[in-house]
């Protein structure tokens, strides 16, 4: 598909998306995504507002030491405050000791917010839009103005919303970005004020949107069909109440879908690593079902779909998956046919010959084990498992002799103790330990480790990234858990389950799986392959 239009992204992750409940940054984080940004193709990353806060403003002094080779840096402040000579300003003052090649602006553009916010006249308000621009403009490189409120604004006064677009033309703006602040407009009328204002305007405009009606990257696409050449918005839609536009959605529907020239060529197969990347340094975990990006994004759990996807991927898939960075994944469960069997045993490089009944047999086993509450779609290290038994390779590394868990509080006010012994078999040789933890899980993992290190020095790599609980069947403190395990080693991730109504030995089943999974990968023993 031949571009049809260049399309200029500026991410505002670091500023508006930090502004989400959730989202905090330190200054190193800021950098790092920056940087990140940065080798992706983003052509305008804003850093933050350095008359706002110290962070922001040591960021900026970082800042300028940056070798960054597509994105241009941009600060970000308000127009001039009412009633004061622009240069005297402090604001104005911190916007232009942060040396960026960018500064973005933003002002009122709703009559409505003019009066009862600034609490000013409506000229007041254009003058200082003017004054604004035309002061920094003369001080920098480039100056964007950010039309705050602007669709609401012009469904009210559209007068006045155009107005203050002319101001900030009046005062050198190279661009004009139209804000949907709120998050309320609908795509039809992004539409139809979009084309209105490219009408009255041959500066290139920019849109900005908010999703609290989910309509964020709808509204981004619709402005960008209208005449629109730079999209605002955040990595996974982190921002303020309900977010911002998602770039990770926006970038490639525009790049894909629409035609047009976005990043540079063979970068969209970062887009899922980069979603990800930021998730990991805002310290929050990945959205599972985001569109494109997420683990579920392309996941198949119903028989009859994969079995079509076998066929071809694009019965049920609107893109390839691997031209962002992300994959297919066919999921067990007890909705799974025998495709899904067969796909991931090819996924995970398990042979077996056409018409072998043992993958009837597994997919039997894996019903009856998901009706007692496991679960294999987050646990492909214990699917993996459950394969070798079934087909006779099982090598279990260890044999368990025996275990014993004390969990001890000896007053109120002191945190209980938690211990665990362990005796396991390796080759004939018995080893029984001992290891405290902070709880009676934590106490078994570093005990069974400690027990097996010495004949596996590779376990010392293994981490335990996530540990879940979810009880599956109602009988208060005696019903039956499933614990969900997520380990990890400086190569790869994997997810192993146990349930049982005794929550230490569903936690024993997960470690087991876990510890046995990674010993099966650093041996080099290849499903199906051994003996």
């Amino acid at each position: 598909m031949t571009p049809t239009k260049k399309i200029y992204l500026y991410d505002t992750t670091l500023r508006d998306g930090t502004q989400s409940e959730t989202v905090s940054l330190s200054v190193m984080d800021k950098i790092v995504i920056t940087e990140k940004l940065d080798q992706f193709g983003i052509h305008y990353v804003e850093g933050g507002y350095p008359g706002s806060n110290p962070k922001d403003k040591e960021f900026f002094e970082k800042g300028k030491r940056l070798r960054l080779k597509t994105a241009k840096l941009c600060a970000f402040g308000m127009t001039r405050r009412v009633g004061k000579k622009v240069g005297e300003d402090p604001n104005m003052k911190a916007l232009l000791s942060a040396e960026t090649p960018v500064i973005t602006v933003v002002g009122k553009s709703w009559d409505f917010h003019v009066t009862e916010a600034l609490r000013t006249t409506l000229d007041e308000n254009l003058k200082a839009i003017r004054e604004t621009m035309d002061y920094l403009k003369k001080r920098t490189e480039e100056v964007f103005f950010d039309a705050e409120h602007f669709f609401d604004g012009y469904k009210r006064n559209p007068k006045y919303a155009m107005k203050t677009l002319a101001a900030a033309v009046d005062g050198g703006a190279d661009w004009l970005v139209l804000c949907d602040t709120n998050g309320g407009s609908l795509p039809s009328e992004i539409a139809r004020i979009v084309r209105e204002v490219r009408k009255a305007t041959r500066i290139p405009l920019g849109i900005h949107t908010h999703n609290d009606s989910e309509m964020a990257v709808a509204n981004t696409l619709v402005a960008v069909e209208n005449g629109v050449t730079q999209v605002q918005g955040t990595i996974n839609g982190y921002g303020e109440r309900c977010g911002n536009a998602n770039l990770c959605s926006i970038i490639p529907n525009l790049a894909l879908k629409m035609g047009c020239e976005v990043i540079p060529p063979g970068q969209l197969e970062e887009l899922t690593g980069l979603s990800r990347y930021v998730a990991e340094v805002a310290n929050l975990g990945h959205w599972l079902h985001q569109p494109f990006v997420g683990s579920a994004a392309f996941a198949h759990k119903g028989g009859m779909h994969v079995s079509a996807i076998r066929r071809h991927p694009g019965t049920y898939e609107h893109i390839e998956p691997g031209t962002i960075g992300n994959r297919r994944r066919v999921l067990i469960s007890d909705l799974s046919g025998r495709s899904n069997i067969l796909s991931k045993f090819q996924e995970k490089g398990i042979q077996f010959k056409p018409g072998d009944p043992a993958a009837e047999g597994i997919l039997e086993q894996i019903k009856d084990l998901e009706h007692k509450g496991y679960q294999f779609e987050a646990a492909e290290g214990s699917f993996e498992i459950l394969v070798r038994r079934a087909m006779g390779t099982h090598v279990p590394f260890f044999e368990l002799k025996g275990f014993r868990v004390i969990d001890e509080k000896r007053s109120e006010g002191e945190d209980p103790i938690a211990e665990a012994t362990i005796m396991v078999k390796v080759d004939g040789t018995v080893e029984h330990t001992a290891a405290l933890g902070n709880g009676p899980v934590n106490a078994m993992d570093n005990a069974i480790r400690k027990a097996l290190e010495k004949f596996y020095p590779e376990l010392s790599e293994v981490e335990l990234l996530d540990y879940k609980v979810r009880v599956i069947s109602s009988g208060g403190t005696g019903s039956s858990v499933r614990v969900l395990i997520r380990s990890g080693d400086k190569e790869t991730e994997w997810g192993t389950v146990g349930v049982s109504h005794n929550i230490i030995e569903a936690s024993w089943q997960a470690l087991v799986d876990s510890i046995r999974y990674k010993l099966w990968r650093s041996r080099g023993i290849i499903p199906g392959e051994e003996g």
